[in-house]
């Protein structure tokens, strides 16, 4: 039976500033990327997300990014190698300490944002990145784009390398993300997108943007929590998949 991980982002809201329904979100996924307090998220918030993930059985990921509360983390920051491995370290800690606090614990990182996507080419911060993971847990797996720099370097220390989906994000014909700032770049009909994913994972292939069909390689597949319609199109995707045989299944 094929099986696959479901993720999202969670743990985004800050202080009376409300984004997503975590809870419903938590009830459908089988990992959840938290936030760690640099690009979303207060200490209050990430602790809730925890205990919450903790009850429900979803892993916890720890979803490291830029210090960019404004920006929400989606901002490119051209920042010293030495610093990232710093901020990564200093965020994978501070979630590790409330994971551990809800009676869990971090079960892998994922970059955020404009990291995330910097990394799929830029080898000094996707270095810093994989070095931080390493060095603060080198049984850590890493979530992120196949065929990235960032998979290169990861491989290098020995860390294990996840590739995921984006089910509601659309894809150049090079098999990097559209940015965005360009029209179409997010998705927001819950049975196109439960249609892209079922393609996805059953024969790893997807429809790019110029209408071309692209080859994907996933073990997760990743819902935006912060996404309008977050739930609705994770239900979709859920039922999708579950009804075609496709077991849903942490990665780790």
């Amino acid at each position: 039976m094929a099986s696959v991980d479901l993720n999202a982002d969670l743990g985004e809201s800050f202080g009376t500033w409300q984004l997503g329904d975590d809870d419903a979100m938590l009830g459908l996924v089988t990992s959840a990327n938290v936030a760690c307090g640099f690009h979303a998220g207060d200490p209050a918030t990430l602790s809730h997300s925890c205990e919450e993930a903790a009850k429900q059985g979803v892993r916890i990921g720890a979803q490291v990014g830029y210090p960019d509360l404004a920006g929400f983390g989606r901002r490119f920051i051209d920042v010293a190698p030495s610093d990232l491995i710093a901020d990564i370290i200093y965020q994978i800690g501070a979630l590790q300490a409330l994971a551990r606090a809800a009676g869990s614990g971090v079960a892998y990182v994922k970059p955020h944002g404009a990291l995330y996507n910097a990394i799929v080419n830029h080898r000094d911060q996707a270095r810093a990145v994989a070095k931080a993971v390493h060095t603060v847990d080198p049984t850590l797996p890493v979530l992120g784009l196949a065929g990235s720099v960032f998979f290169e370097e990861a491989d290098r220390l020995g860390l294990r390398t996840v590739p995921e989906a984006f089910a509601d994000r659309s894809y150049r014909p090079d098999g990097q993300l559209v940015s965005r700032r360009e029209r179409n770049a997010v998705l927001h009909d819950p049975a196109e997108i439960a249609d892209r994913v079922a393609s996805m994972v059953q024969s790893g292939r997807v429809v790019a943007v110029d209408g071309s069909t692209i080859a994907v390689t996933v073990e997760s597949v990743c819902v935006h929590g912060d996404s309008p319609g977050a739930v609705q199109i994770a239900t979709a995707v859920r039922d999708r998949l579950v009804n075609e045989g496709v077991a849903l299944t942490a990665f780790v």
